[in-house]
């Protein structure tokens, strides 16, 4: 049974998923099912099926905690690195070894773009809190960070 969340105003709340299109569906979901160790959970289409012929297969996959990245084929010949910022930024997945994980997603192909480093972000009125990060490019291009810290 999913875990609804406490968030009475929405009647559940968390996040359920993350959606990406892939350049390579393939290829991306190699990477995050094998590489970063990510569970298929559901998948649907077939090449051809959904929207006028273009290629409609999905998956999400679960990051290991219930949270998904839902992956869809038909992403352009664009990487995600190549087109400017959005409102969205990255993803962030959260850990407890980033050395380790951030060595499982270089070894699975990733471009890493920030090697694991601590941070202690600008705060005002609460006690500062020291994060640990790194961040790494999927095979889309896709900005993807590692977050290491016991408190949140």
């Amino acid at each position: 049974m999913p875990n609804n969340g406490q968030n009475s105003t929405i009647f559940g709340g968390g996040y359920h998923h993350v959606a990406i299109r892939a350049i390579d569906y393939d290829a991306t979901l190699k990477f995050y099912i094998e590489g970063l160790g990510f569970k298929r959970a559901y998948g649907w289409g077939v090449d051809g099926s959904l929207d006028g012929g273009k290629d409609g297969r999905a998956a999400l996959l679960d990051s290991g905690d219930g949270n998904y990245l839902e992956v869809f084929a038909g992403g352009t010949g664009t990487a995600w690195a190549e087109l400017p910022e959005t409102v969205f930024m990255h993803i962030a997945f959260r850990t407890t070894n980033i050395v380790a994980a951030i060595e499982r997603a270089r070894a699975a192909g990733a471009t890493i773009t920030t090697e694991p480093k601590s941070v202690v972000p600008p705060h005002a009125d609460e006690p500062a809190k020291t994060f640990t990060v790194a961040f790494f490019r999927g095979p889309s291009g896709e900005l993807v960070e590692f977050f290491q810290n016991d408190e949140l």
